[in-house]
């Protein structure tokens, strides 16, 4: 991907220049299937203009840090700081996740009109055309696994979406990528569980685009 040559003092600009900045800034076909392969995932669109504009969230474990700082580098252009470790107490656990956030701009609408209802996401009508080999190796990268270390199937955690939505998302691994798969059921919803037979097309698929610190799940 060739990026826009973002000036020094992005980080530093006034907000008028910083519009204007925004207005030049344009979402390739390669950002487009990384974008869709993170809201099938674990990325996140917000808007605080009730959908005029949206920003991109990325928050990942921070041993993951390699896989943000390249999802970073694809978005450079619409990002003004560097990823930035925090945090997080829950359960009277810590954890550590490095994360970063976009400028908040339009072109990001179409997708947020896409995977949204309100706050709700969803699975777009149009997610077969959506859903390149790309995108797929990104949605793993967020949200896939291997089901154990004495198993080959892999998991993708689709727990987030109603079971209608995962069905239409196995009749598509199906149909566009021939990957057998079906629904499993767990306690806070279902997975898409892609059946050992399929492990070595998966990986065919997807391995070319799969970061190093994330070769571990294939």
């Amino acid at each position: 991907m060739i990026c826009k040559e973002i000036p020094n003092n992005l980080k530093s600009m006034r907000s008028k220049t910083i519009e204007e900045y925004k207005k030049t800034l344009i979402l390739s076909s390669r950002q487009k299937e990384i974008l869709t392969g993170l809201l099938l995932g674990d990325g996140h669109l917000e808007t605080q203009n009730r959908g005029r504009t949206y920003r991109l969230k990325v928050e990942q474990s921070l041993r993951k840090k390699e896989y943000v700082d390249w999802l970073f580098h694809e978005f450079r252009d619409f990002v003004r700081t560097e990823p930035k470790e925090k945090e997080k107490t829950r359960n009277e656990s810590r954890t550590k996740n490095v994360g970063f956030s976009t400028l908040s701009v339009g072109n990001f609408r179409f997708h947020a009109q896409q995977f949204y209802q309100g706050k709700q996401k969803v699975i777009p009508k149009r997610i077969e055309k959506f859903l390149s080999p790309l995108a797929l190796a990104v949605w793993f990268m967020d949200d896939g696994s291997q089901k154990s270390s004495l198993h080959r199937a892999r998991i993708l955690n689709t727990q987030g979406f109603r079971k209608q939505e995962i069905e239409k998302l196995i009749h598509i691994l199906d149909k566009k990528f021939n990957l057998q798969a079906r629904p499993r059921n767990q306690k806070d919803g279902y997975q898409i569980y892609i059946a050992a037979v399929s492990a070595d097309r998966l990986k065919q698929i997807v391995e070319e685009y799969v970061v190093p610190c994330m070769r571990y799940k294939l």
